[in-house]
């Protein structure tokens, strides 16, 4: 019986899929890609039927070729019922292929050719989008900054607009505080940097073909020196491929193992299967690399810090958010903003969504009080009392509000007592008896520049009212002060000061409202960093979210050579280097040193360059130009968008589409991985299909088909691949997740998102430390920390040796007692790079250099657009768009500045050309900007070297914060303001046409000239 079903659907498999190919004309024009006779077969060659495939045309004859170019060889017949079904068990399916109980053989370009097209018949004939009355086709997408409808028609995108919810979508939460009832909008609100996108996805800085590099030749002379100098010449995909694919293979044989590295930037595009953490990984791991070892650049001092006093590893030291949302606003009478934007940071991708619950904060007259050098958007817009701060002196203020509190006895004694260890040693440096010297507001007044008489009024407004600290970018940790030399003291005495306030009781927390909404926690949807289809079960959150649920063939990358990101130019010119690792899995991780070259392993010797630029969210940038140009680097790849960053020192440059020209999946602002449930950041949990919008431009094509085509030519397509289209994929994903049991996949190819309810009141999350405040188990759903991280029995208390909120953190008494830059007992020490340093005195103003407010790191950035035409963004002089430095009246009039003139930012690193936004808004003595500008355009201007384009990372340290941790400290940084005087400096640019014409063959003209 089983035999005769077998032969059953090998008959029609054939005239399926010849009508398929008729129906639908992109299965036909799939299909005629490639010709060749395809077996199917039992491995006893007792059943099998082959098939012709030729110009689109598919024959089929009963029985065995005895040539064909393609066999799909089954086991037995229960396997290949298995696999043929079309609605077959994926965990049955990958089972049988890792226990080669199937076998595709043959070339793998038409392995992989033949298995997509099997897959393209049951996908080929689903409506994508909702037609409009306008004569546009409306589909959606997901962002870094938000979920968006795309109207396009007639193949180009005609508009973008955030996503409104309607009728058939699930209803809002609504919370009842003080007597009102409030509810979000049925809108998701999006980030400008989102609806920049289609001038990005149009921009004139799109890279259309495959380009080399004109004086590079892998088969003679290689010319690293001349890696940003030299101009580009068009080649065809053939050559660029067979060119990186022989690369590899002559890395492995010439080198060995390692000697390829793979580097990327952050935050590149969003969704399950083309994100970084997903078929990069995939390819490397396939490949074999050496692993670049990020440091946790957006949450330095928490992670080195504030890890040590509360645990919270697997959240990289911040803190949790559920319920915070209800509890502020029922309970809450005092918001501290300290080193908190949110209106600018927006919960890095829930673009607007807190907005509105701030704006209920204020309706309820909850006091709002923002300490920063800068009069931010969230201190203007919402009103209340300002505290400018010198920066890097946040922790000595601190010190100072927890000294009144215990010199006036205003904190919670029962507290700190029930809940804490190590307080009297605190309490006793506090007073100033170890050390002589009280913390009092008169001492930190020299540092901080903020009047003794103010501290000593904040500190008991923040003693008697019911206090929400919102530290950071997201409330309870990320970026703010924690990026600088004292971030790391910054951040532990925000979690010391909410011990001796009672962090947990009603109305007492972290949070700035961006986060902590009532949603449906327990619905699953995995998010980016839970390692798509990677298969890596180590370096992302794939093992425990992912694996599990969607069935998937793992991938080990053999290579265990690490290179530390902050030291990897050193690593390259110096030819060692040496780093601490960045796990959340567990604290004391952090501890351990590892080097590089790692013994057994090759240099590097290759760079696969991948996604957003380096060199400016990379401190002292401009290492990397001497890195790429090194002699020992043999090849550059760089596949990339846009012509931005670092693309320009790539000897050879593929061109990847965007993310509206190729399928994917995701969840608006779920991070997973280390940030489990982040999509509590928004009101409404919304999990898009990201629709293929339009037709790839130029010549581009989608990140997974670019490896797809390299991995082909290694014979690893087939294993890569699993036989599937990114789109394949997006339908995997999809069925290991709850949205399959709400909507099928028809109708959410259609639609394109799913609402998830929420949570129903009596379901909704407890508090985020509620349930440690009142000494109970822990009631939060979170898989943290891991059983064997409980110091007494699971549940009871925190991730610490004691269990318990820790004023002099075990673990550095443990692992780490005697270094100076992290004291076991937090101590205020100045900024090695500050007021009081010794560069000071040549370079007298303070660089606080934030994420920006506008593009999403190099996201959207200087692709065209309105974007550029925010003059708090970029300034546009003489036609060229210029970065903006905000300084104060006072400091632009002692040197001559005016609004909206070029001045030259400058230390002994180097020197940025930037238009003054000169503003009141700013603490004298600190200059304010953005840390992320896309374009690294550096010039010669009279024997200067000069940066045009905006990366202010040329001019930050490469130090670590702190001896003993691989972590960067961008905001300790001083400067030196100048009036431009002469020529505007970009005239000096000479611009790569990187988009000439293909027929006329021209060599484009060089990128630029230093």
């Amino acid at each position: 019986m089983k035999r005769a079903l077998l032969r059953t659907i090998l008959f029609a498999l054939g005239p399926m899929l010849q009508r398929s190919a008729r129906r639908h004309p992109g299965l036909g024009a799939f299909l005629r890609r490639h010709d060749a006779v395809v077996q199917i077969q039992l491995k006893d060659g007792t059943l099998g039927r082959h098939f012709h495939l030729q110009g689109g045309q598919v024959r089929a004859h009963a029985g065995l070729h005895p040539a064909p170019d393609v066999r799909m060889v089954f086991k037995d017949v229960d396997t290949a019922l298995a696999m043929m079904n079309p609605k077959a068990d994926m965990g049955e399916v990958v089972h049988a292929a890792k226990a080669f109980k199937v076998m595709v053989l043959g070339p793998d370009v038409l392995c992989v050719w033949f298995m997509q097209a099997l897959n393209r018949m049951q996908s080929s004939g689903l409506q994508m989008g909702t037609p409009q009355p306008d004569g546009c086709t409306r589909y959606t997408m997901l962002t870094n900054g938000g979920p968006l409808f795309v109207h396009v028609r007639q193949g180009r995108i005609v508009r973008l607009t955030p996503i409104e919810l309607g009728a058939d979508d699930a209803a809002s939460w609504q919370i009842t505080a003080r007597g009102r009832v409030f509810r979000p909008r049925r809108l998701a609100t999006v980030a400008s940097h989102a609806l920049a996108m289609k001038s990005a996805v149009y921009s004139d800085q799109r890279i259309l073909y495959p380009m080399k590099r004109v004086d590079f030749d892998p088969a003679g002379e290689r010319h690293p020196a001349n890696r940003g100098k030299s101009g580009y010449v068009r080649i065809s995909w053939d050559e660029a491929l067979d060119m990186v694919s022989q690369e590899i293979l002559r890395q492995r044989r010439v080198h060995g193992p390692g000697a390829m590295t793979i580097t990327h930037g952050s935050h590149h595009q969003w969704g399950n299967v083309g994100y970084y953490l997903s078929s990069l990984l995939r390819f490397g791991n396939l490949v074999g690399f050496t692993r670049v070892a990020a440091n946790p650049d957006s949450w330095e001092g928490w992670y080195w810090g504030a890890m040590h006093h509360w645990g919270q590893s697997q959240r990289v030291g911040i803190a949790g958010n559920y319920g915070t949302v209800e509890d502020c606003l029922q309970n809450a009478e005092l918001m501290v903003f300290w080193s908190s934007d949110p209106e600018s940071t927006r919960g890095a991708y829930s673009a607007h969504e807190g907005t509105q619950r701030r704006q209920w904060a204020r309706e309820l007259g909850i006091e709002f009080v923002h300490i920063d050098p800068h009069f931010n958007p969230t201190a203007q817009w919402l009103g209340g009392r300002w505290v400018p701060i010198r920066p890097g002196t946040d922790a000595a203020l601190a010190q100072a509000i927890m000294q009144v509190w215990v010199a006036e006895d205003l904190y919670d004694k029962a507290y700190v007592a029930a809940h804490t260890t190590g307080f009297e040693a605190w309490r006793a440096h506090l007073m100033g008896e170890d050390d002589g010297c009280p913390k009092t507001p008169e001492w930190q007044e020299a540092e901080t520049g903020v009047p003794a008489k103010d501290v000593r009024a904040l500190a008991r407004l923040m003693a008697r009212k019911k206090l929400y600290l919102a530290a950071g970018a997201n409330g309870g940790g990320f970026g703010g002060a924690g990026r600088g030399a004292t971030g790391a003291q910054w951040a532990r005495c925000m979690v010391m000061l909410m011990a001796m306030r009672g962090l947990g009781q009603p109305g007492v927390n972290m949070g700035n409202l961006d986060s902590g909404t009532p949603l449906d926690h327990e619905f699953y949807f995995p998010g980016y960093a839970d390692g798509g289809i990677s298969g890596e079960l180590n370096w992302n959150g794939n093992a425990v979210h992912n694996y599990q649920k969607m069935p998937h063939v793992i991938t080990v990358n053999p290579v265990r050579q690490l290179v530390p990101k902050q030291h990897f130019p050193e690593a390259i010119t110096q030819g060692h280097a040496s780093g601490y690792l960045w796990d959340g899995l567990a604290t004391e991780l952090q501890f351990a040193p590892f080097q590089y070259p790692m013994p057994g392993y090759s240099p590097i010797h290759m760079i696969y360059k991948y996604g957003g630029s380096w060199f400016s969210t990379l401190t002292e940038s401009a290492r990397m130009e001497a890195a790429y140009r090194h002699e020992s680097i043999e090849f550059v790849v760089n596949q990339s968008i846009w012509m931005e960053g670092e693309t320009q020192f790539a000897d050879l440059i593929l061109p990847a589409c965007t993310q509206f020209e190729r399928f994917d999946i995701g969840e608006w602002c779920s991070g997973g991985g280390y940030l489990p449930h982040g999509f509590n950041n928004v009101n409404h949990r919304v999990i898009a299909l990201q629709h293929q919008c339009i037709e790839p431009l130029g010549e581009s094509k989608s990140d997974y088909e670019i490896f797809s085509l390299i991995l082909q030519r290694l014979g690893l397509g087939a294993m890569f691949t699993e036989g599937c289209s990114e789109l394949d994929w997006c339908k995997r994903v999809f069925d290991s997740s709850d949205v399959a049991k709400r909507i099928s996949w028809a109708e959410f190819c259609k639609k394109g998102y799913y609402v998830v309810p929420a949570e129903a009141e009596g379901l909704r999350p407890a508090v985020q430390w509620r349930w440690f405040a009142e000494g109970r188990p822990k009631d939060i759903a979170e898989a943290m920390p891991l059983p064997s991280q409980w110091s007494g029995p699971m549940g009871q208390g925190l991730q610490t040796p004691s269990g318990q909120l820790e004023f002099m953190p075990e673990t550095l008494q443990r692992h780490d007692p005697h270094n100076p830059e992290r004291p076991v007992l937090n101590r205020y020490i100045p900024s090695w790079e500050g007021r009081r340093s010794a560069v000071a005195e040549r370079f007298p103003l303070q660089l606080v250099a934030t994420h920006s407010r506008y593009s999403f790191h190099t996201n959207v950035d200087g692709k065209g657009g309105f974007l550029e035409d925010i003059e708090d963004h970029r300034v546009r002089i003489e036609g060229h768009p210029y970065w903006v430095l905000r300084l104060h009246p006072e400091d632009a009039a002692a040197r001559g500045i005016r609004h909206h003139s070029l001045v030259k930012v400058f230390n002994d690193r180097g020197a940025v050309i930037c238009a003054a936004d000169v503003s009141p808004l700013m603490a004298p003595g600190v200059v304010k900007s953005w840390e992320s500008s896309a374009q690294y355009q550096p010039v010669e201007v009279n024997g200067e070297r000069l940066d045009v384009g905006g990366s202010l990372n040329v001019l930050t340290s490469s130090r670590p914060a702190i001896s003993g941790t691989h972590s960067m400290a961008p905001n300790a940084c001083m400067v030196q303001v100048a009036a431009w005087v002469g020529e505007a400096p970009h005239h000096c640019l000479h611009h790569l046409n990187h988009l000439h014409h293909p027929a006329t063959g021209a060599t484009p003209a060089p990128l630029q000239e230093v």
